[in-house]
């Protein structure tokens, strides 16, 4: 468990056609350069699971990964929408593609009780909303103490779940640090973990506030420097907006769009 691989043979080994993969990060840490290796080798039929799939999402949708999205937010942060899904569930292209609409909470807590080995998770929400009535993932459930009737949400457990750290050591051990989403969680609750790393190094450094991933969590770490970029990982990088801007026009054409697909699949994964 946790051994260090190359980032292609990572991806080669834990993802497969048809798998529910998990890319998680807010904001922070987003898993670019394993989503893009995913890509390259031309993953296909996958359910892709992001509490908030941006541009990472929008770019596997559009390379024709994805069959399925499950998520509770979509757009790209601070630009506008994300037009390869937009594509997608519109017309179809490349590929046509399910969604599954949850809140924030919903979906943190069904990783929690996925990580935790329960069926479902309670919460107080979805009150006014009609998701419960669109998605089977939703329920409700009457509390034995007070009789309050409160919604379920379902487990989730993904296949294989993707996060982005800073640092590793060489027994597999990963810390991360800065704003941490629910990474651990989606670790737990996955069949199988990928982590991408800034730095191999040859003891962690405690931090406070840091989430450490024991090497029995993580079946794989791979090196990857710069690896959540565009956006950024705490102490080593900061976000690309003219990035995340210059997304927004690549991803409204579908021929400029083939280019920079081009472009990805002939480069070399870090």
């Amino acid at each position: 468990m946790g051994s260090i691989l190359p980032l292609p043979r990572a991806v080669a080994e834990l993802v497969r056609d048809g798998d529910t993969v998990a890319c998680e990060g807010f904001t922070h840490l987003i898993p670019f350069a394993a989503a893009h290796e995913i890509i390259r080798q031309r993953r296909r039929g996958l359910t892709l699971v992001r509490m908030t799939p941006d541009l990472v999402y929008d770019q596997m949708i559009g390379a024709g990964c994805a069959s399925r999205l499950v998520f509770s937010w979509g757009g790209n942060p601070g630009v506008g929408s994300l037009h390869r899904m937009r594509d997608a569930l519109a017309h179809g292209w490349p590929e046509p593609l399910e969604i599954e609409e949850h809140s924030h909470a919903g979906m943190a807590n069904r990783y929690v009780a996925g990580a935790s080995g329960l069926p479902f998770a309670v919460l107080r929400g979805y009150a006014g909303t009609d998701l419960p009535e669109h998605t089977p993932t939703i329920s409700t459930v009457t509390c034995p103490f007070t009789g309050e009737r409160l919604a379920a949400v379902a487990a989730l457990n993904p296949d294989v779940t993707i996060v982005h750290a800073q640092q590793a050591d060489r027994a597999g051990n990963v810390q991360l640090w800065g704003i941490t989403g629910v990474q651990k969680e989606a670790v737990l609750a996955a069949e199988r973990a990928l982590v991408t790393v800034e730095e191999v190094v040859e003891e962690l450094e405690p931090r406070p506030g840091a989430v450490i991933l024991p090497s029995w969590t993580v079946s794989a770490v791979s090196p990857a420097p710069r690896g959540a970029a565009p956006s950024y990982a705490l102490d080593y990088y900061d976000r690309d907006n003219a990035a995340y801007r210059e997304w927004d026009a690549i991803s409204r054409d579908r021929d400029r769009f083939c280019r920079w697909l081009d472009g990805l699949r002939s480069e070399e994964a870090a």
